[in-house]
Parts: structure tokens; C-alpha cells; sequence
């Protein structure tokens, strides 16, 4: 007798590829990283990031900036990596734990889908 395998839904296979992509990213930081034209006033590589509420810029070496730039971009792809998976936890919860009797189906506004 064939023993009967369940395929994981498309929401599911969703969660575990960007569950992937997580733990392939590199080092992260905040904030953001320019490079001022040169003759422009100040340091030419800066890093920008708010402290406290207060904005703080720190001058860089252009071997830093290239490092802190890679970072910087990592950071963004984690937090929307981040934020989908908030989003398909919640489409996976709501299809597969039983809830509560509603008069009205749950939109994905009310999901935090969209």
C-alpha cells in the first residue's frame, strides 16, 4: 500500500524559499551610505543613520563606504524578506488553525496582506 504524501501549499513552499533567502544574507547595517561629488563640501564616503531620534553621520574611507553600502543593501533585502514572511505566516495561519465563527470573511487589508 502507497503510503499518501501531502505537497505543501504554494504559500508554504513561498515561506520556506524566503526562509532561504534569509540565511544566505551577509552582514546588515541601518541607516545609508553617499558618496558626495567630488569638490562638494565634507567628507566625500558618509554613513547616515538616526541614534536616539537624532541623525548622526559619521565620514567613511572608500573601503568602508564599498562595505557599509553592500551592508546597507542587505539590511533592505532583509527587512523585505522580513516583512513577507510576517505576511505568509499569517495567510498560513488563518487557512490552517481554526478560528473563530466571523460574519464576514477576513480581507487581506485586515490580514495585513496588502
Amino acid at each position: 500500500m502507497k503510503k499518501a504524501t501531502s505537497r505543501p501549499t504554494p504559500v508554504v513552499q513561498d515561506y520556506r524559499r524566503l526562509r532561504r533567502q534569509l540565511s544566505s544574507l551577509g552582514y546588515i547595517s541601518q541607516g545609508s551610505v553617499l558618496q558626495r561629488a567630488p569638490g562638494q563640501q565634507g567628507s566625500r564616503f558618509v554613513w547616515t543613520r538616526k541614534v536616539a531620534a537624532k541623525t548622526v553621520t559619521i565620514a567613511l574611507s572608500k573601503p568602508q563606504y564599498q562595505w557599509l553600502r553592500r551592508a546597507v543593501t542587505q539590511q533592505r533585502k532583509l527587512e523585505r524578506i522580513v516583512r513577507l514572511m510576517q505576511q505568509r505566516s499569517r495567510q498560513i495561519l488563518f487557512a490552517t488553525i481554526p478560528g473563530v465563527a466571523r460574519r464576514k470573511i477576513l480581507s487581506k487589508k485586515d490580514l495585513g496582506l496588502i
